[in-house]
Order: structure tokens, then sequence, then C-alpha cells
């Protein structure tokens, strides 16, 4: 399921979704973790072959002598572990959609075959002197400048042009801060479930911090983040102080400034400064009456109920019981 309603993203899915009702090839280019597979079922599953096979299969994870025999399948006795016939990807995705994953990742050896059967969509098994015809949607991805490659001779330019009849590009989640905060809350949900710990939330602060920070591995390292603040975090709401306990490189939220450099959505960036600004002056009250919460709440002009419930907020200290 795509998740997201920022601009970007919805741009994005505007594609895919497009692309479905073409029959052709798709390449879709992006970071990993930006859910490349997701994006590629959506193309698959809004087509004309939404009821048949969505078959993904990782580029990289295909030994080099076995490429012809795992494309194509393979007849009996073609090798010497062949006891029996054995159908392909292309023939297991017949009628719906292959997906390539990592597709830079093939060797020069499989660029080869793979490109002799985009030409026609004919293919022979190994071993087999019948050739066959394959009534299947071929979709890509990549992480890497096919481009670069091409230069380096790592990838066939020809390939390429066979593969990006329709490109897209599905932007990282650092672009899309504003889906950040929805993301979170689906991924803490579900962690919810998995884990049998109930429905939990993640607070506003939680929230901004998390829309700020840059997420080198995008969705996935989101997702992550959710599963373990669920497994480690006891309190109903998780806070700031939470997310350190789940990753400590949130802690980074304290040094302010040189985070608050690398966010661009304005309402995030005041939500966070805002948070930071906070602690910060609550810490600097809290030691200049060494810790008295009622001094505290005279010198800051509010009353003791309202500085607590800051205090409690920011994780600073056991608080006496407020009456």
């Amino acid at each position: 399921m795509l998740i997201g309603s920022s601009p970007c993203f919805r741009r994005c899915v505007g594609l895919l979704t497009r692309y479905a009702a073409f029959d052709a090839p798709v390449l879709i280019h992006g970071e990993t973790g930006t859910g490349k597979e997701l994006a590629a079922r959506h193309v698959h599953y809004a087509s004309a072959r939404r009821d048949r096979a969505f078959v993904p299969v990782n580029c990289g994870a295909i030994p080099d002598t076995l490429v012809e025999s795992e494309l194509f399948g393979h007849s009996r006795g073609a090798f010497t572990d062949a006891k029996t016939a054995q159908a392909g990807l292309i023939e297991l995705a017949a009628g719906g959609t292959l997906f390539l994953d990592e597709v830079d990742s093939l060797s020069a050896r499989a660029q080869v075959a793979l490109l002799r059967f985009l030409q026609d969509f004919e293919y022979r098994p190994v071993g087999s002197c019948a050739a066959r015809t394959a009534n299947v949607r071929v979709l890509a991805a990549t992480n890497a400048p096919l481009d670069a490659l091409i230069e380096r001779g790592a990838f066939r330019r020809d390939l390429l042009y066979r593969l990006n009849a329709l490109e897209v590009w599905i932007p990282a989640l650092r672009q899309r801060a504003e889906d950040v905060p929805l993301l979170a809350t689906h991924f803490l949900e579900r962690a919810g479930r998995l884990l049998r710990g109930g429905v939990r939330r993640f607070t506003d602060d939680a929230l901004a911090l998390l829309a700020a920070y840059p997420w080198p591995g995008n969705i996935r390292e989101l997702e992550n983040l959710a599963l373990r603040a669920a497994a480690l975090v006891d309190a109903e709401e998780i806070d700031v102080d939470g997310l350190v306990v789940a990753e400590p490189a949130f802690a980074a939220v304290r040094a302010g400034p040189r985070l608050l450099a690398r966010v661009e959505v304005y309402s995030v960036a005041k939500g966070l400064a805002m948070h930071a600004f906070e602690r910060g002056y609550l810490e600097d009250l809290m030691r200049r009456v060494d810790g008295n919460v009622s001094r505290a709440a005279r010198l800051a002009g509010t009353e003791r109920r309202q500085l607590g419930r800051l205090l409690k907020k920011h994780g600073l200290g056991r608080l006496p019981t407020l009456n």
C-alpha cells in the first residue's frame, strides 16, 4: 500500500496509475528503501493484468551460471542436476508481470539474455530446441545511476532503452517530510498489532523530530524504528525520549540548529525548534532552582501543574505528585 499525501508523492502515484494502463515496460528509479517493489505492485494491480501473477525477482541473487535457467527454465537432462523439467520465472509470470529488482546488478551474460527476450518476447528453455513466446509485462527497478554504469561499460545502453519505455522516480523520504507522521503512525499501529501491545501513538514532538530526520534508509528505516519503539518503550505515548531509546541517533535533537538546518518544511522546523527551546529553557530553569518545581513555576510565571506537565513531556526527572 502506497501511503502519502505530499505533492511530489502524489505526482509519483499519479504517474504509476497512468502507466498501469499502458502495457509497456516501466523502469522505476529510487534509493534503497523507498518502496520500489510497492510501486511495481501498484502498477500491476492497477492494470488489466491484476488477476494474473506478479513475480518479483532480485537480480543480484541470480548466479551468473544459472541466469538462463532461472529466467527461461530448463528441460530434463539439460545439465547434471536437471533431473526434472522446471519452469522459469518468465513462464511463471505468463499473462502477468515480471518485476526485476536491482536490475543494475545483472551480469553481462544476464543482460544479453534479457535483451534477447525483450526484443520479441521469445525464449527457449535451457536444453530445449523449441522456442516459446511469453505474454509478460516487464517492470524493472534500480537504485544506481544507469547512465554512469553505461559510461563505465557495466550496463548495456540497448537494454536500458528496452527497459525505460516509461520511467518514474520514487522520491526519497527526506523529500516528502510531510508524509513521515502519517507513515510513522501507520507503522507504529502495525507494530502494535504484531507485538500485541495495543494501540500506541507518537506525540506531536516525536512526530516533528521524525519528520526532520533525513532518513538515509528511507521508509524501511522508519518502519524498523517504529517496530523498535513499540518493542522497547513501555509508555502509551512515545515521546522524543522514547525515540532516543529506540534509536540513539535521535539524541541529536538536543543539538538543535544542526538538525534544523536540514529541515525544509516550515511547520516541521517550527515544531522542532519549539521542542528544542522548551527543553533547553526547562533544563536551565530547573538547574537554577535546584529542582524545586514550585520555585521554578513562580520564576516562570506559570502554574505548578502546567510546569509539571511540561517537565513530564520532556522527561526531566521524576516529579512529585501534583495536587
